[in-house]
């Protein structure tokens, strides 16, 4: 009896050690100071950072040791806009009436797990049908590869405006959708809103301040909320504990959402400075998805990709966006690091860092709006965001310090999301799903 007994103490303590990772980190960045640090192991024990040791450190033979030590390694990125149910393509709007919740539903598994791969441990998806809130549990779960995903389930905007989603139709299926839907006409109906998408269990609060570029209707930039709307939204959202984002493009939409206390204008891309002066005075933040302009623009230059109406807006509004971000860093309004991504590509949401450096952003600065201020703003500034003790160990590695050569980062070799290992030297980690 005896005997069995010191050997299951014996594997109860090997069980404990085998959980702890060692990775031997060559140089890592601390965001919050925007230095990099050399020879550094990082611990990890279960989904948690145990510490950050100075040198080379072994653990037991039980442990699992990580060879880093050529690499630069630091938080996983964090994505603040993205669609994570469809990505754009010639179909997209006839695909609306020929694809089930399912068919939604099991390419967004594709794209969901291209994300995690390119280093993105963590997104907020601003708008789908609400196959969004499912695929987060499933990814919380474990039964589906993934980054952490908070969402705005479906997004809000008013009858005819940019998420309305019965835009194009023939009437005889256009309907009078609703706040359940996410079309709201009084501020009676904003408040119903908010309080549905908590009910449907969504994170976040998105709405369409300003016509959108995708949309079948033809102003891109016009306002379609009130101010008494827009006040009600953000006072039940407040209510509720959630984050609120504002899809705008025109001018005065995102003034108004700005006044009403809107936290994050999601493109920006007629903002004018005096508005950029406004986010500052409001503490808002720009999430400005070049990514998102640009893919837009190049997709309007192929025939038929886009129909007349959308083809037209995306050549106005699209080439804007970098040069409106440059105008709005220089003001001084704090930066959010977001892609739109599902208009550009999934997966490819690191060349937004390629785009913000060229437009006058240090790419330290650039690592930290992906990192340490999207953590902030989604209230995880204790958990995500940081190489830090007692931090969610999400951790990616690159090849080149990003500072000599940023495009690096659109090349993650390594991807570790809360203690589990998904990529190692650009090679997929299999694991059981």
């Amino acid at each position: 009896m005896k005997k069995l007994f010191f050997t299951v103490l014996c594997f109860w303590a090997v069980s404990l050690h085998a959980q702890k990772t060692y990775l031997h980190c060559g140089q890592i960045i601390d965001v919050a100071k925007g230095k990099t640090l050399s020879e550094k192991t990082i611990v990890v024990s279960g989904n948690a950072i145990e510490s950050i040791l100075n040198g080379y450190v072994n653990g037991a033979e039980t442990d699992t040791h990580i060879d880093l030590k050529k690499q630069v390694v630091m938080p996983g990125f964090i994505d603040m806009h993205v669609h994570i149910e469809h990505e754009s393509n010639p179909r997209t709007y006839m695909n609306r009436f020929t694809e089930n919740e399912a068919d939604v539903a099991l390419g967004a598994t594709l794209y969901a797990k291209r994300t995690l791969m390119a280093g993105f441990t963590t997104v907020r998806d601003l708008g789908g049908s609400g196959v969004n809130i499912a695929l987060r549990k499933a990814i919380a779960k474990g039964t589906v590869m993934g980054p952490r995903i908070f969402t705005a389930g479906k997004a809000i905007g008013t009858t005819g405006g940019h998420a309305d989603p019965t835009n194009g139709r023939s009437y005889d299926l256009m309907g009078d959708p609703g706040p359940r839907e996410g079309v709201v006409n009084s501020p009676a109906d904003a408040r119903k809103a908010v309080r549905q998408r908590y009910k449907d269990g969504a994170d976040v609060i998105k709405i369409t301040a300003t016509g959108g570029v995708l949309s079948v209707a033809k102003n891109g930039q016009n306002p379609q909320f009130t101010a008494d709307e827009l006040a009600a939204i953000v006072s039940t959202a407040k209510d509720y504990g959630m984050l609120t984002a504002a899809h705008a493009h025109g001018d005065e939409g995102m003034r108004r959402a700005i006044i009403a206390g809107i936290k994050t204008i999601e493109h920006g891309t007629l903002m004018e400075p005096s508005t950029m002066d406004l986010m500052v005075k409001y503490d808002a933040y720009l999430v400005p998805t070049i990514s998102a302009g640009k893919a837009a623009a190049a997709n309007a230059a192929i025939p038929g990709y886009f129909p007349e109406v959308i083809a037209k807006k995306a050549l106005e509004i699209g080439p804007r966006s970098q040069s409106t971000f440059a105008a709005a860093y220089k003001k001084g309004v704090k930066i959010a690091f977001g892609t739109d991504a599902g208009v550009s590509p999934h997966g490819d949401n690191a060349k937004e860092f390629g785009f913000m450096v060229a437009a006058g952003m240090p790419v330290m600065e650039a690592i930290a709006a992906a990192t340490i201020t999207n953590a902030n703003l989604l209230g995880y500034s204790n958990s995500l965001g940081q190489l830090k003790q007692g931090y969610t160990a999400d951790i990616v590695a690159v090849n080149e310090h990003p500072q000599a050569n940023v495009s690096t980062l659109e090349q993650v070799v390594f991807v570790m999301k809360e203690g589990l290992i998904f990529k190692n030297q650009d090679k997929e980690v299999l694991r059981d799903y």
